[in-house]
Formats: C-alpha cells, structure tokens, sequence
C-alpha cells in the first residue's frame, strides 16, 4: 500500500515533517522518499519541477495522484485511511471545530514566525531597518502569548488529549521555534506542549537528524 507512495523532502523544513508525521501515525512506514538538498538547490531539479511546478518542499506522490501542499497531503492520508493507524481528526462536533480552528491559525504563527526569522536572513545586517524588525519581533511575541493562553485549556494536544491534524500542522511550527532558541521558562505552557510530544513515536521517529546533528539556534533567546 504504502509502497504506491513517494515522498521527496528536505531536512529540516518543519512543512514536509508533517507528511512525514501523517505516515507514520496511519502507519504506513514503507514509503518510497528521497531526501533532497535545499543547499543545493535540488528542490528545483528537473525531478522535482516535473510534478512540483513550483520547485517547493515536499512533493508526494500516491499513484498518480499528486499533492504538492503539506496539509493537504495530510488530509489526504486521514481520508483515504481512516480505518488505519491513529484517527487524526475526531468525530465530535464541538472537538471537530477547535480542531480546524488551530490548525489554521497554525497559518498564522507561522507567518508571524517567518516574518522574523526570513527578514534577518535575507536582509543584510546593514541595510535592516530598527523599526521592522522591532514590529516582526513584538507581532511574534503577540502570536506566541496567545498560542501560551490557548494550552491552558489544553495542556497536552491542540485538542485536549487527543493528538490531531492539528498538532500535525502546528507542533512541527512549534519546534522550530524551540530550536531557534525560544526561551522555555518564559513561554512554560509551549514548552510543557513541545517536550510532551517529543517522544510520541511519529514524531521521535521523524524528528529532523539535522537538529540531532547540530546545536540549538539562538535567534528567538531575546523572545
């Protein structure tokens, strides 16, 4: 079944984890995938660019059936495989709508993220201008207060205790951040969020080997 599949990917990019995490929670582990380097610029090979337009990461096959966006990669998993695996999306009406809620304000914190982060890599340090980055900075801060109040309420999962699309979606986000250096005892509750999951097998068993590999970043410590 699984073998019908392929994944092409890059190390490190939090948006093919999470195709990564589908698979492994349906249990389909023996898929064909590639590991492809950004560095090199081999997400813009012909390989790629034959079925992925846009040169982006990931690009999954199923069949003939392509699907060049994460998400709806994952969507696709949990529809076609329902019976299989873990069930990552719930049944209840009222579980069903928190659910789709954070899974797409996931949207959100990850362009408040990038907003950042892309702005000191791609803008030299000479030509940065204060005031943009003091706005990226306090937007980030805002997002991620508001991601703290919401695991009040649900300490464990985006979802009470139930691991979701949506934790598919956001913890991925999540744990860029960490290893970007977010200060854990200001931000508790993410922190409490992100360490819980660590070891869930999905995610351990996917857990980027290029952060194994290479120390924590500290780009978000003043956060």
């Amino acid at each position: 079944m699984a073998k019908d599949m392929r994944l092409l990917w890059c190390a490190g990019s939090p948006f093919c984890w999470r195709v990564m995490i589908a698979l492994e929670e349906k249990n389909l582990k023996d898929y064909n995938q590639k590991c492809l380097s950004f560095e090199k610029n081999e997400h813009k090979s012909k390989e790629v660019m034959d079925i992925n337009p846009r040169g982006q990461m990931p690009t999954f096959k199923h069949g003939d059936k392509i699907l060049n966006e994460s998400l709806a990669a994952c969507f696709y998993l949990e529809s076609q495989f329902k019976s299989q695996g873990n069930k990552l999306i719930p049944d209840g009406a009222a579980e069903q709508a928190l659910m789709y809620q954070r899974l797409f304000e996931g949207f959100t914190l990850t362009q408040k993220m990038v907003d950042f982060m892309y702005y000191n890599w791609t803008v030299p340090e000479e030509e940065r201008h204060e005031s943009a980055q003091k706005r990226n900075k306090e937007a980030l801060i805002a997002e991620l207060k508001l991601w703290e109040g919401y695991l009040d309420k649900a300490p464990c999962c985006m979802v009470g205790k139930t691991f979701t699309l949506a934790d598919v979606a956001v913890y991925t986000i999540v744990a860029v951040i960490f290893h970007y250096g977010l200060c854990e005892e200001r931000y508790p509750k993410l922190a409490a969020y992100y360490n819980g999951l660590k070891d869930r097998p999905s995610i351990k068993a996917t857990w980027p080997l290029i952060w194994t590999d290479s120390p924590k970043e500290d780009m978000l410590k003043d956060f």
